[in-house]
């Protein structure tokens, strides 16, 4: 696991570097003399905004016991790791969600009272009006329903809010232990990840702790319900890149549950066909896209029939509500590189490099990646905000990053990836 660096891979990252760092300034510029590009602080959501709580002491101290602890992780026994690198996780999360705020900011995002956040008029719970008349009429109608339902609701097939509705998760503090429950499951499916593409145990075990660590998924995973989707699209990648079929098959149902959901998570089966693609060849591959699709149609059919669900409708009325929101103010000659800027630079920089790294020795994962973010770039349909609405793809990066970073370099990793983590939390308004 991970070689030296070459003269071409450090300059690989070196540039890398220039460009994240010239267009950031562009963006800065470009705002400043008066275009509007549609964030804070483009190519990032966030906002400069220092504030700092008691608890940033405490979140401190977390991250400060994963540098010095993490890399003795690794020497555990496989159950013991799991259970300590999720516990890692969790404790980090936390920690670092309250640094700003307190323990309110678990679930600030989510509380449309006065001592909310002002995002959460667009969240998931003021949705709940709309299963006044029942799950089947929510269903039927939800095409319909698009234009007057918040935006992440309106953004997103139906799935999420009718999972909240059905388990009564439907408080701040209770859909928020949901998220975090789910960002702290990210590091072990991280690894499960990781053994499925063939890394030996000591790189899939780096790669959830790497996971554990990323800025990305502790910033915008504890407190939104992205991390939801970045849980269900690791599970999900995690069985489609298996090379049995039997783990493929229920990947594929797995993927077909996670798209009604978000449509974001249909990206998982993509990364598994071009996975499959280099190391089998294309006519598994072909095979793996008509599995995939399989359990996909089969679902959103048996709910058309059954509820009266119109999933065309639905993806129709999704695109409308986005290209009405704030996209239409991003201009996309900006975006179409400042996307994928955002969301690697919050990912973690070394970690980001890392895969980077990776894909230029050509890992089948870094590779898929890397085809996947070109795609999602070049498609548009998500203009900025990336960090958050791309956070099913960190794990997928640290997988590959993993395979990268040298066992002597992980504790320098791991330190990079904690002070970006804390500064950013502390200096920024992240919004989630």
């Amino acid at each position: 696991m991970g070689v030296r660096l070459t003269t071409t891979e450090r300059v690989l990252l070196l540039g890398a570097l220039l460009l994240a760092a010239a267009w950031t300034a562009v963006g800065l510029l470009v705002e400043r003399a008066g275009t509007v590009l549609g964030t804070a602080t483009p190519p990032y959501v966030m906002g400069w905004l220092p504030q700092v709580d008691p608890w940033a002491l405490v979140a401190a101290a977390v991250l400060g016991a994963l540098v010095a602890g993490g890399p003795a992780l690794l020497t555990l026994p496989r159950a013991a790791f799991l259970a300590g690198v999720t516990a890692t996780a969790l404790a980090v999360g936390l920690a670092l969600a309250a640094a700003r705020s307190g323990t309110h900011g678990w679930d600030a995002i989510f509380d449309t009272g006065p001592r909310g956040s002002f995002e959460a008029k667009n969240e998931y719970l003021p949705g709940l009006g709309a299963l006044s008349y029942g799950s089947r009429f929510y269903l039927d109608r939800f095409a319909e329903l698009a234009p007057a339902v918040p935006v992440n609701v309106a953004g997103h097939p139906p799935g999420l809010l009718l999972l909240a509705h059905l388990t009564t998760l439907t408080t701040p503090a209770r859909f928020a232990a949901l998220c975090i429950a789910a960002a702290a499951a990210c590091a072990p499916l991280t690894y499960s990840l990781a053994r499925g593409l063939g890394h030996e145990e000591r790189a899939a075990r780096t790669a959830a702790l790497l996971a554990a660590a990323s800025p990305g998924l502790l910033l915008f995973g504890v407190t939104s319900a992205d991390a939801v989707y970045a849980a269900l699209g690791t599970a999900t990648a995690a069985l489609l890149v298996r090379r049995s079929w039997g783990a493929r098959g229920a990947g594929a149902v797995l993927l077909a549950l996670a798209a009604f959901c978000s449509w974001a998570l249909l990206a998982a089966g993509a990364f598994a066909v071009l996975v499959a693609w280099q190391r089998e060849g294309w006519r598994t591959a072909l095979r793996l896209a008509a599995l995939c699709a399989l359990p996909f149609l089969v679902w959103n059919a048996a709910l058309a029939a059954a509820y009266g669900y119109d999933p065309i409708g639905t993806l129709r009325a999704t695109e409308a509500v986005y290209r009405r929101s704030l996209a239409e103010i991003r201009p996309a000659w900006f975006w179409v590189l400042g996307s994928p800027v955002a969301w690697a630079v919050c990912a973690g920089l070394p970690l980001s490099g890392g895969w980077l790294v990776a894909a230029r020795r050509r890992d089948p994962g870094a590779v898929a990646l890397a085809a996947v973010v070109a795609i999602a770039s070049a498609l548009a349909f998500t203009k900025a905000e990336t960090e958050r609405i791309w956070l099913p793809f960190v794990p997928l990066a640290c997988a590959a990053a993993a395979t990268a970073i040298p066992p002597r370099g992980l504790r320098a990793v791991l330190v990079a990836l904690a002070v970006q983590a804390l500064a950013t939390q502390l200096l920024f308004d992240t919004v989630w």
